[in-house]
């Protein structure tokens, strides 16, 4: 039986690959989790933690060395999925040593981990995933064209310390498969949302916004930042698939890749589409909010996936209207529990 290790399985990102692979694999899977994650995004999955139905827990955390050789050692995973990280680019602003601590020096730990694992046990060949992000380009040169989109040997430009760190991130991954001879793969994927999305990024805010004026608990007011920014949607559920492809169709070491949606816009229009969902859009009002506005913004963001769609053949499936509308059905749903949150 082969075994999947995802780090960060509490997330969007992590939990929607879980139900990925239990319903396209018969593998085993482990998810690394700090005690005192939220378990809200992997509640559906309980009863089979609590089982040991396919689905296992570990404790462990990026910044704990030992905690990280132990869960390595423990489980000897196949393949590995490394979406752990300080996720969240605004609020890197105010913490850039944790989020470098984090995401840098924990994927290093991390890496350093299965290296010992793969020295100690010649036969041990897992295939890794590293996750790192678009936002290492960040600052895109005002000559390039949106539509002609990022390709892989565009140069970084990180705007946050958030986007410094997956460019820390991005190397590490390259540096271990080059230097160890390992199985690793690195990913910057762009947007990508959905049902589960942190209610820091800007789509699900609007979403959450909008269900919380429908539920009468604001004022009809949805605040938001820049809505210049270009970007371009894939649906989250896309967005693993093609990470399950990444490790399972032909892995080259080393190899390093763009990936995004096909559906590009301004923020500004992805709050239009929400809008357009709800009854109440002729009563919401739009108002700037100084604190949700970045220092420096990566506001151009389109990929060019050519690379990775001819390596495997993925395509994003799933329209970005359906996203949208998933997205603001979701937060409908924890609104109309009675769940209290913050106006962030």
């Amino acid at each position: 039986m082969k075994k999947a290790l995802i780090m960060g399985i509490t997330g969007m990102v992590g939990s929607h690959l879980a139900d990925y692979l239990l319903e396209h694999t018969d593998w085993d899977i482990y998810g690394v989790c700090r005690w005192r994650s939220p378990l809200d995004n992997v509640a559906h999955l309980l009863e089979k933690v609590n089982k040991k139905d396919r689905v296992f827990f570990e404790y462990a955390d990026l910044n704990d060395e030992m905690s990280l050789i132990t869960a390595v050692n423990k489980i000897k995973p196949d393949y590995v999925f490394h979406l752990a990280a300080q996720s969240y680019p605004q609020v890197s602003f105010s913490t850039p040593i944790e989020t470098l601590n984090t995401n840098v020096l924990g994927t290093c730990r991390l890496l350093e981990a299965f290296r010992l694992a793969m020295e100690n046990d010649k036969s041990y060949k897992p295939v890794i995933h590293v996750c790192a992000s678009s936002e290492v380009f960040g600052k895109i040169p005002a000559y390039k064209k949106p539509e002609d989109g990022i390709h892989e040997e565009c140069p970084f430009h990180p705007a946050s310390p958030y986007a410094i760190s997956k460019v820390g991130t991005d190397l590490l991954g390259r540096y271990y498969a080059e230097a160890y001879g390992m199985t690793v793969m690195t990913t910057r994927m762009f947007t990508h949302t959905g049902p589960r999305r942190g209610d820091v990024f800007h789509e699900s805010t609007f979403a959450k916004q909008i269900a919380m004026i429908e539920a009468g608990m604001i004022d009809p007011v949805v605040k938001v930042g820049n809505l210049k920014s270009l970007r371009t949607y894939a649906d989250v559920r896309d967005a693993v698939r093609a990470y399950f492809m990444l490790v399972t169709v032909n892995p080259i070491p080393g190899e390093y890749y763009n990936i995004g949606g096909s559906y590009t816009c301004e923020v500004g229009d992805t709050l239009k589409a929400l809008l357009s969902f709800s009854a109440m859009k002729d009563k919401i009002r739009i108002e700037v909010d100084p604190e949700r506005l970045r220092p420096i913004d990566a506001d151009l963001q389109v990929p060019d996936s050519r690379k990775f769609k001819a390596h495997t053949g993925w395509e994003p499936e799933i329209k970005f209207e359906k996203t949208m509308r998933d997205l603001l059905d979701y937060w409908r749903q924890r609104v109309g529990k009675g769940e209290q949150f913050l106006t962030r």
